[in-house]
């Protein structure tokens, strides 16, 4: 029997707390595939997920951590064997099924994706589900049928992790890429990430939203939501589109039809949650490709322990975070 450590969360009352616990493999859930968590990332759910008001855990206490990456140890599916490196990102994982703040995860096989040949762990993590989810919000802007000689795309929210994705992948692919941020001084981080311009959030929404606007962007990759959203719809170019995966301004988002009617501009949801495995295994594969953005990898990241976990996920949720968080679990590494 394995023993470990995990950082986990508890409820008393209206108060949710978290600590470090030592567990052993007995304590996690019983699923198909028993994975050594070599890495673990931070997103802005993980910081939802320890609030107390939250509408994500039903059950307490839990192991939160949406994303995590690592090496079978065992497994009852065929799929997978012992030493398979793989990730796991997204369903019910560090909401209601324990996830990857610990050292290691019980995980069913349906939700585990093979690490895909040119990526290694830690870079894995650095994508997290940040990173799937700009590369998803790409993936569906290009299915629509955009294509870098259309003109700009608008990345929102983008010193956030999906922004941050978002920026280095379009910049990768040969997009003239509009950076928007409320964070002046990452300016010359958003240019090294790829960013042609930077914009401040009120270049995007100045408070005032018009029916239709100047035609600015061919698309955008928005994980901001709200009343930003509505602006930048009024913004899009003729035939353009928004994926939208975020809702950190807001869940309204008053608009009207005119956009749609008058400009023919799409709005595209973009779920990293329940993704299908075929397409998730698809955009993972482009992840380790064409989308790949390693030279670029060194600036977005900052490597943490497992005892860094609780301040960090403060930070997250007051938007004192830039890039992307990884945590590191296996000393070995």
């Amino acid at each position: 029997m394995t023993t470990f450590q995990a950082y986990k969360i508890d409820k008393d009352g209206d108060t949710v707390k978290g600590r470090l616990e030592d567990l052993s493999t007995k304590d996690l859930p019983s699923s198909d595939v028993l994975i050594k968590v070599h890495y673990s990332s931070v997103n802005f759910k993980d910081g939802m997920v320890s609030q107390p008001d939250n509408a994500l855990v039903k059950d307490y206490p839990i192991i939160p951590g949406i994303d995590l990456a690592g090496e079978v140890v065992r497994s009852r599916d065929d799929r997978f064997k012992e030493g398979d490196q793989v990730i796991a990102t997204s369903y019910e994982i560090g909401v209601s099924h324990d996830g990857g703040f610990s050292q290691y995860a019980n995980i069913p096989a349906d939700w585990i994706v093979p690490l895909p040949d040119g990526l290694t762990l830690e870079e894995s993590m650095i994508y997290g589900t940040a990173g799937f989810t700009a590369a998803l919000s790409v993936y569906r802007l290009e299915q629509n049928g955009l294509t870098p000689d259309q003109g700009p795309v608008l990345v929102t929210g983008a010193t956030g992790g999906v922004g941050s994705m978002a920026v280095a992948m379009l910049a990768k692919r040969g997009y003239i890429v509009h950076a928007s941020t409320g964070s002046e001084e990452h300016t010359e981080y958003l240019k090294d990430l790829g960013a042609d311009k930077v914009l401040s959030r009120e270049d995007v929404y100045n408070g005032k939203i018009k029916a239709l606007a100047k035609q600015q962007w061919a698309a955008a990759v928005d994980p901001v939501g709200g009343e930003p959203l509505a602006s930048v719809l009024s913004k899009l170019q003729y035939n353009g589109a928004a994926a939208v995966s975020g809702l950190t301004a807001g869940v309204n988002v008053p608009t009207q039809v005119y956009p749609f009617i008058l400009r023919g501009i799409s709005l595209l949801g973009i779920d990293s949650v329940y993704c299908p495995m075929e397409t998730r295994k698809k955009v993972w594969h482009r992840m380790a490709n064409d989308l790949k953005t390693k030279e670029v990898f060194n600036r977005m990241k900052v490597v943490i322990s497992l005892d860094e976990v609780e301040e960090k996920l403060h930070q997250i949720l007051k938007g004192e975070t830039r890039g992307r968080t990884i945590i590191k679990l296996q000393d070995d590494e």
